[in-house]
């Protein structure tokens, strides 16, 4: 039978093919992502980490200090869709066409799979659909996923009609405008709120439903410290005391990596050189601030054990970040994601 060797001896060609192409890809990606790594080591390591509450898919709004864009979320435990405001800022694909699948995802990837499986299994492309190889069971079986379609399409318009009236509900701004306070250093240190934390935050106005108060950008500035400080000692108990746990399981993957390279990232003299609010809202009782920061710090790998430079600089140098901050009543602001800017 020439044609079934023939047949397996191209498959084996190809897997051979791809495995290739995929070695090599793994080969050039490997080093970018170790030099990303190692040049990026402070808290958060460099990626866009956490959550922003129904906001964590949307882009925070532009500021003085960080005027570009942020980077998309590496690493979030919320889903699309979830949060108070999915409804508003959901696509208007949804549900039945929705990104998750719904019912027409469910019934073609059936049909696909079974597909597939006559391709894998010598049956051709239709030859897994219920055994029916002849042409008139594949017209019958047409005919019923049309038939099917035009049903759930009809029951789908009829169950979204009067929702449309809702469409937009939780997407009311909330309080009006208010008077917050945004960077305005004029390229020095001496204006802000004069709170002796580094003077980051100046004034300025901004909309934001929620009212962030000068104690607010204390608490940011004091987090941004603290926060570097508790990594630096690997002080882990102390973190969970100043971010979210989803925050901390992120920071306690990275410090696991760390020491399974016999390294440690140090993080000093952290000051905070310029900040500005991008927004500030309430979901429920839970309120968030997003936050641009541009600081300074002394950022370095060091072995473990002989203490020797590993990555980073003993120079200080220049970050800026977007950081969300997140308060429910009764406790303290905690960092609830870290974004790199653009």
């Amino acid at each position: 039978m020439p044609g079934i060797w023939e047949t397996n001896m191209n498959f084996s060609q190809w897997s051979r093919t791809l495995v290739k192409t995929i070695a090599v890809v793994l080969a050039l990606a490997l080093p970018t992502a170790l030099a990303i790594s190692s040049a990026d080591a402070r808290v958060g390591g460099g990626s866009s980490s956490g959550s922003r509450g129904s906001r964590t898919f949307s882009a925070p709004p532009s500021t003085t200090t960080a005027p570009g864009s942020t980077s998309q979320f590496n690493r979030t435990f919320t889903q699309p869709g979830a949060g108070i405001n999915s409804a508003a800022s959901a696509p208007a694909r949804g549900g039945l066409f929705g990104r998750g699948g719904g019912f027409l995802g469910g019934l073609a990837a059936g049909f696909l799979g079974a597909g597939l499986l006559g391709m894998l299994f010598g049956g051709g492309l239709f030859g897994g659909l219920g055994g029916l190889s002849s042409i008139l069971g594949l017209i019958i079986q047409v005919v019923l996923v049309v038939f099917v379609v035009r049903l759930a399409m009809s029951w789908w318009q009829r169950r979204n009609a009067p929702q449309a009236a809702y469409a937009g509900a939780d997407a009311s701004p909330g309080p009006g405008p208010q008077t917050s306070y945004r960077s305005g250093l004029g390229g020095g240190l001496g204006s802000g709120l004069g709170s002796g934390l580094g003077g980051g935050f100046g004034f300025g106005a901004n909309n934001a439903p929620l009212e962030i108060k000068p104690d607010d950008y204390e608490a940011f500035e004091r987090l941004l410290g603290d926060i570097q400080a508790a990594w630096s000692n690997e002080d882990v108990a102390k973190l969970h005391t100043l971010a979210t746990p989803e925050m901390v399981s992120y920071f306690e993957r990275d410090l696991a990596e760390n020491r399974a390279r016999n390294a440690v990232n140090k993080v000093t003299n952290v000051k905070l050189l310029q900040g500005d609010l991008a927004e500030a809202w309430r979901e429920g009782e839970t309120d968030y601030a997003t936050v641009a920061m541009r600081f300074a710090l002394t950022d370095k790998t060091v072995d473990r054990n002989t203490g020797a430079l590993v990555a980073g600089s003993e120079q200080p140098g220049e970050v800026t970040e977007v950081w969300t901050f997140a308060r429910r009543p009764g406790n303290p602001w905690e960092l609830s994601a870290i974004q790199q800017t653009n």
